[in-house]
């Protein structure tokens, strides 16, 4: 994996004018309870409960594959080949690379795949992963990669936030792997090329009245990211 930004060198995702920049301007407090969520927080100075974080762990596993699933209709949506083969390269991605980096990671907290594969999915995984894929189904492929974006852009930018930090503890840190990896070059470039795609797709398939429909979609991906994090601490309890 590539190096991590050093701390304090703050990382830019977008430009203000670029579509996801206009859609994370207009649900500013729903994106900060997202990205700011108390999870975000405590897996930033490492005082997270573990359970919480095994059930993070196990969801976030099942919830990978619905985001094949999600890439595989994508290329369904595509009609230009450019933008299949983009979506085959984020399948092949998340089924023969990251759910085995995946698997491996877990194993670490002792989770095994089996036992992650026989979970039952939490309401909270299932509400997002069906949200993103019905929006894919009843839309065309734009609708569906801005119902993806808080989830490729955003963990960028908690990455990203958490690394740049000062706050954040490192050394220590149960939850430093899980940082660095979202802070990596290599993730920062997979966020970078998700908004460079919505706005390439802004381009051909939107126009000046379709920003509002695209806004209400972000919105609530967003919110039911938050949700995904509720549903981590409720392992607390």
């Amino acid at each position: 994996m590539s190096v991590s930004p050093a701390p304090g060198k703050a990382v830019k995702l977008f430009a203000s004018g670029s579509v996801f920049g206009r859609l994370r301007a207009g649900c500013v407090d729903d994106w900060q309870a997202y990205t700011g969520h108390a999870f975000v927080g405590a897996v930033g100075d490492g005082t997270l409960a573990e359970p919480c974080f095994r059930r993070y762990l196990g969801q976030d596993y099942l919830f990978l594959i619905h985001l094949a699933r999600a890439y595989a209709l994508a290329a369904y949506k595509a009609d230009d080949l450019d933008d299949i083969r983009q979506a085959a390269r984020s399948l092949s991605a998340i089924i023969d690379v990251e759910m085995g980096l995946h698997v491996t990671y877990c194993a670490g907290w002792g989770l095994s795949e089996d036992a992650m594969a026989a979970l039952p999915e939490a309401p909270a995984t299932m509400a997002y992963t069906r949200y993103v894929l019905e929006k894919g189904l009843a839309g065309d492929i734009l609708d569906l990669h801005v119902a993806l974006a808080p989830c490729v852009v955003g963990y960028a930018e908690i990455g990203a936030g958490l690394i740049s930090d000062p706050a954040t503890r490192l050394d220590g840190n149960p939850y430093r792997e899980w940082i660095e990896m979202y802070a990596s070059t290599d993730y920062q470039d997979v966020a970078r090329a998700e908004v460079a795609t919505i706005d390439r797709l802004m381009e051909r398939r939107g126009g000046p009245g379709r920003i509002d429909s695209l806004l209400t979609t972000f919105r609530q991906a967003t919110r039911l990211e938050a949700a995904f994090w509720d549903m981590a601490l409720d392992a607390r309890e």
